[in-house]
């Protein structure tokens, strides 16, 4: 027997999801390399792991077994990963975040220097809708939530990481100079409903009595950016990601009175959540350390605020 922990990892996975697709994704591999670790591993045994009958996988009893023993020698291998670090006086274990889309230009700077210091830490970050990532908090699947727009219910304590400011954006040189651009003659491209970003445009062009000539709808923050720079039409953006596309003039900022929108990326969590010791430290590392990080990272945006 000559079987690997990520093998092992891999099979784990598959029977878990029931789909080597879907094992695949969780474990953020292709699928090719899926199915040859699972092919190398099934290889190593005359018995059939599993069977697949009309496109669907089946475990079989053997199979069953062999998941059952790679779980508990994955646990063991965790363990022993945990106990070097406890030796050496370090934080171990997992740290769950669920970050909204446009929140991938936020979160890792305000993790990196902290999983630096505490190298013992795994991290997990799930970047998706916002609808996904309250689901996943109300759950108590993660632990820290990074949102513009705070949950209606009140279960959560909250810390302010940086400010969040929304303009209209639309790519260089597009149609006409801003200055007299018609916004009734062009078309607004928008986030999917439920995003933050998307109501706010919705209350946005609504008190401005905007009525775009076309609606179009794209499910991400970066979609819609490919959407402004290929000339598909405008957008209210979060200027969050826009750095580089604005350096280099690729985009430009449409002015309007009343903007900014601006609001906040809050990292929240469950208040009767009792917090690991590893998340109640990123806690205090955060208070103490998120204002130097917020100058040092995201001081350029403030360029862009009006005068």
């Amino acid at each position: 027997m000559n079987y690997t922990i990520h093998q092992l990892r891999i099979f784990l996975k598959i029977t878990e999801k029931g789909s080597i697709t879907r094992a695949a994704e969780e474990l953020h591999l292709t699928q090719p390399a899926v199915s040859i670790q699972l092919k190398n591993l099934q290889e190593q045994f005359d018995i059939p792991l599993i069977q697949v009958i009309g496109r669907k996988i089946h475990v079989t009893q053997f199979g069953k077994e062999i998941a059952q023993a790679s779980k508990k020698i994955l646990e063991e291998v965790e363990q022993i990963k945990h106990k070097k670090f406890a030796y050496q006086g370090l934080l171990y274990g997992d740290l769950k975040f669920s970050v909204v889309s446009t929140g991938k230009y936020v979160m890792p700077y305000f993790i990196a220097d902290f999983h630096s210091i505490h190298s013992g830490i795994d991290l997990q970050i799930d970047v998706t809708n916002r609808s996904s990532v309250l689901d996943s908090f109300q759950k108590n699947e993660t632990d820290f939530a990074l949102v513009s727009v705070l949950p209606d219910a009140k279960n959560y304590e909250r810390i302010e990481l940086l400010g969040n400011d929304l303009y209209l954006i639309k790519k260089k040189d597009f149609k006409k100079n801003s200055s007299n651009l018609d916004l009734n003659n062009l078309p607004l491209i928008l986030r999917e409903e439920g995003s933050a970003t998307r109501l706010a445009t919705e209350n946005f062009i609504l008190k401005n009595e905007i009525v775009p000539a076309q609606t179009i709808v794209l499910t991400s923050n970066e979609a819609v950016k490919q959407g402004v720079l290929a000339g598909l039409g405008y957008s209210l953006m979060p200027i969050i990601g826009l750095k580089n596309e604005l350096t280099n003039n690729e985009l430009e900022i449409i002015p309007m009175k009343g903007l900014p929108l601006k609001t906040q990326w809050n990292l929240i969590w469950q208040k009767e959540k009792q917090l690991s010791p590893i998340a109640s430290k990123f806690v205090e590392y955060l208070e103490i350390n998120k204002s130097e990080i917020a100058e040092t990272h995201f001081d350029w945006y403030s360029t862009y605020l009006p005068q």
